[in-house]
């Protein structure tokens, strides 16, 4: 494991890093619990179905990257970032939907 980041982020603390060439990332409640941990992953072990979405609804745009997320307790999310925005899906999928 090389290159620890640590930074701040709404009461929690994450750490970016890199293990055996993967970028990955961890956050940390004040209490040193860890809720969530991304790991970059190549384009093509996304989902088909992720994948496809993006085709779909960002046609002609090119996943320029792509994540893992392993949230507490065992719910799993993908990420795809596509023309500068981080795009959020299901472990099935479906994208999630920004309630904000």
């Amino acid at each position: 494991m090389k290159s620890q980041n640590w930074e701040k982020e709404n009461g929690n603390y994450g750490a970016g890093f890199k293990d055996k060439g993967n970028e990955m990332s961890v956050i940390y409640t004040s209490g040193g619990v860890s809720t969530e941990k991304e790991m970059e992953i190549k384009v093509a072990e996304l989902p088909k179905s992720v994948r496809d979405y993006v085709a779909l609804s960002y046609k002609g745009a090119k996943i320029k990257k792509a994540a893992k997320i392993s949230k507490s307790p065992g719910e799993i999310q993908y990420e795809a970032e596509v023309n500068g925005k981080n795009l959020l899906f299901t472990k099935d999928g479906k994208p999630v939907v920004d309630k904000k």
